[in-house]
């Protein structure tokens, strides 16, 4: 009787130790789904206006202070591993948005960060521009972080930093569509996917009692994909109306 409970016992912690694996290699490469959808539309329609770059500015600075963050409060490595994939996805993202722009450009005329026009800020010709300016971040953020990380208030507001511009991710999104008054062009699949996955995440940091950061992230950025989605459905009625 006692092996067969020991043998249970072993059985439920390897289907554990597996959901747990699956959980983590999800929280890991999830991120980077729902942009996808978002590269096909981009890639179909060469047409880049229905897409808001500053999306990738607001999560490349997000994992890159979350990458700084780790180093001086060594949280789930499975949150690390999923900041180089993010940030990988929007180099790729931000390198198709400027070769479509590129190619569909009429004017001779370009736009390069040592401009240092703020009126053209992220809004570059070439795409090593962007790489550009995310080493120099980069550097900053090393530099303080070196001289600061013994500083236990420094590294709580580096992770506070952190999350917060990431629950701000769909803002520019959200603006981008009431700028334009409409969603077309915008991958809807790419909204939805933000939302199950913002969901599956934030339950995740509760389960695993990750920083409170992250899930207070997690929950307004949940507010922010169902603001959208009513984008969606408002601006399509909207353009039934006029077409009607």
């Amino acid at each position: 009787m006692d092996a067969e409970v020991v043998l249970q016992e072993e059985d439920m912690e390897g289907s554990w130790t597996l959901l747990s694996w699956l959980a983590s290699f999800v929280m890991v490469f999830g991120g980077a789904l729902p942009y996808v959808p978002q590269y096909q539309e981009i890639q179909k329609s060469s047409n880049t206006e229905g897409f808001s770059t500053r999306v990738c500015l607001v999560l490349l600075i997000a994992n890159i202070l979350r990458i700084f963050f780790w180093i001086g409060k060594q949280f789930e490595l499975t949150l690390l591993l999923q900041s180089v994939v993010m940030i990988l996805t929007m180099f790729a993202m931000l390198h198709l948005c400027c070769t479509v722009q590129n190619t569909n450009r009429v004017s001779t005329k370009q736009h390069h960060l040592s401009d240092l026009n703020l009126h053209y800020f992220w809004k570059w010709s070439a795409f090593e521009d962007y790489l550009l300016f995310c080493f120099g971040f980069t550097v900053v953020c090393a530099v303080i972080t070196l001289l600061l990380l013994d500083s236990a208030v420094f590294v709580e507001t580096l992770g506070s930093l952190a999350v917060m511009f990431e629950a701000m991710l769909g803002i520019p999104q959200l603006l981008q569509n009431f700028h334009n008054r409409s969603t077309k062009g915008m991958s809807v699949k790419m909204v939805l996917l933000w939302t199950a996955g913002d969901v599956f995440k934030t339950t995740y940091f509760v389960m695993n009692e990750s920083p409170a950061q992250f899930w207070v992230c997690g929950s307004v950025q949940i507010l922010i994909d169902v603001a959208i989605l009513l984008q969606v459905l408002f601006y399509s009625q909207d353009t039934r109306a006029k077409l009607g």
